[in-house]
């Protein structure tokens, strides 16, 4: 029995049954044409700053749509199909704009006229708009366009040394999710205009398309969220602690470009919160995080240093354009199978030579996934880093994910059927895809691009998001829902100018006392 089978054969099937998820799903609202909407937030969907589930990411036309937590996979799907349905009827009034669909953007205009996020007058909803404002001055407004998936997910009883060996090895495996789910191999020659970038037009008569062949997810490649200063920064997940000190360096740390920009202009508007590498924890990219709830007002560092991760949020998985909400419980069920993958194998501490190994094993993945013969950089004895096949080490990772599906479904009851596919079924359709790769998302994107719609991606995704909306907008919709979603968003309204209402200290004041490096600290 390997070390992953008895460690498995310690969870109890309750245990198994308390695995819990949820969803943060991002997408840009956009005209007919596939350019970005540049209209406020619609105000009948509630306030961003205070809504519990419909919310903005980046920018003012970026919705980001936020499920509940939820034991079983289909109900979180269920979820997040219904604040769809609420989101797609209360835009159809007023105006002619849809969600995109894709990962990677719609047309962009101009990098200064993609409008902030707005929350509102109080210091907390300044505070969200002028880290914004850092971040377009940090790294452009493009860059923040990218919309994705979060998967948030638990299992009951583990421990932070737990959480950060799954976090590892989450690291080192996660070009296995790139290859499987990836579905940005393509884009709009307005993301990177003005860029290099080593792109290619995908069609002779589709020049503003651009891809690469064998690319899985540029939104998780170079062109995707990097940052140059960031890359400084060799955050170790060998604990709680080490990761701790990780960040309260990078918030603490003066970095003299950022220090070039100032907190505010000569007119005294704000750039920036702050000047360090790092404005607050959120500026940090990562494939993955370990995350907790936090009180109003905390620092999410003090959260986790005082009382603990309580679930990781998974942030590589692009929007799957095929899908109606951008995934599908077939998906969740087979990352639910490599969390605890993650979770069970041995986890070697990481090395800085090895964390700069992954990031590179990243943009190969990212870029020539589905490529033949794709080689990657792999841990071995005494520091070194041997590379090996990227299909022969998703395949052994496969290989040892099939007794964790198998105990899944004793579980939570084996389901028949494509509709609802158990686990075991799951990972035998991930084996496929690694032996097929046209037949993943990413081949299957440019494939469709090029036979359907004349090699260009904007065509597909303005098609893909017209077949979403229509779907959406011709399921069921009682009176008694929309009775409950246009309470919450009077709710979030009225719990807004409460903020508002109850602020008594200025801007700065409060700016400086919240990033004071003492309210990092447990």
């Amino acid at each position: 029995m390997t070390q992953l089978e008895d460690r498995l054969s310690q969870l109890s099937a309750e245990r198994l049954a308390g695995l819990r998820r949820g969803i943060e799903k991002e997408s840009l609202r956009a005209l007919p044409n596939g350019a970005l909407a540049l209209t406020p937030h619609p105000a009948a969907l509630g306030s961003p700053l205070t809504h519990p589930h419909i919310t903005t990411d980046y920018s003012e036309s970026q919705l980001e749509l936020i499920t509940g937590v939820h034991a079983d996979p289909d109900a979180c799907i269920a979820e997040i199909s219904e604040i769809h349905q609420f989101v797609y009827r209360t835009m159809a009034p007023l105006g002619d704009e849809r969600l995109w669909v894709g990962s990677m953007p719609c047309g962009l205009p101009t990098d200064e006229t993609i409008p902030l996020g707005r929350y509102g007058g109080s210091n907390i909803g300044r505070a969200k708009s002028v880290y914004r404002m850092g971040l377009a001055h940090r790294y452009g407004r493009r860059m923040q366009t990218i919309s994705g998936i979060h998967y948030n997910w638990s299992l009951p009883g583990l421990g932070n040394d737990e959480y950060f060996a799954l976090i590892r090895n989450f690291r080192r495996h996660s070009f296995l999710l790139l290859l499987l789910f990836g579905a940005s191999p393509a884009l709009c020659g307005s993301f990177v205009d003005g860029r290099e970038h080593g792109l290619v037009p995908l069609a002779p008569d589709a020049q503003h398309t651009l891809h690469l062949p064998h690319a899985t997810s540029l939104r998780m490649g170079r062109l995707g969220y990097q940052s140059e200063a960031q890359a400084q920064l060799a955050v170790s997940y060998n604990s709680l602690h080490s990761y701790g000190a990780s960040l309260y360096d990078a918030m603490t740390r003066p970095y003299p470009p950022y220090e070039a920009i100032g907190v505010r202009n000569l007119g005294g508007e704000y750039n920036q919160l702050a000047t360090t590498l790092l404005q607050i924890e959120n500026e940090f990219y990562g494939t993955i995080r370990p995350k907790r709830v936090i009180h109003t007002g905390e620092r999410p560092l003090h959260a986790l240093r005082e009382r603990g991760v309580e679930y990781v949020e998974v942030r590589c998985m692009d929007l799957d354009p095929f899908e109606p909400v951008g995934i599908n419980a077939r998906t969740m069920r087979f990352l639910d199978i490599f969390l605890l993958h993650c979770l069970l194998a041995p986890s070697a501490e990481d090395t800085p030579e090895e964390i700069a190994a992954l990031g590179r094993n990243q943009h190969r993945a990212a870029a020539f996934g589905r490529q033949p013969g794709l080689q990657l950089e792999r841990a071995g004895a005494r520091g070194t880093m041997p590379e090996v096949a990227l299909v022969d080490w998703a395949d052994e990772v496969l290989q040892q994910c099939e007794p964790i599906a198998r105990q899944l479904d004793a579980a939570h009851g084996a389901r028949a059927g494509a509709a609802a596919a158990g686990y075991a079924q799951v990972l035998a359709e991930a084996r496929r895809g690694l032996e097929a790769p046209d037949t993943l998302p990413s081949a299957g994107v440019l494939a469709t691009m090029q036979h359907d719609f004349a090699g260009s991606y904007t065509g597909f995704v303005r098609a893909m998001a017209e077949q979403t909306r229509a779907r959406h907008m011709a399921l069921p919709w009682s009176r008694e829902q929309q009775s409950r979603y246009e309470a919450m968003a009077l709710q979030s309204l009225m719990k807004r100018q409460a903020i508002e209402a109850a602020d008594t200290l200025d801007f700065e004041s409060w700016r400086r006392a919240y990033l004071d490096p003492a309210r990092l600290l447990a």
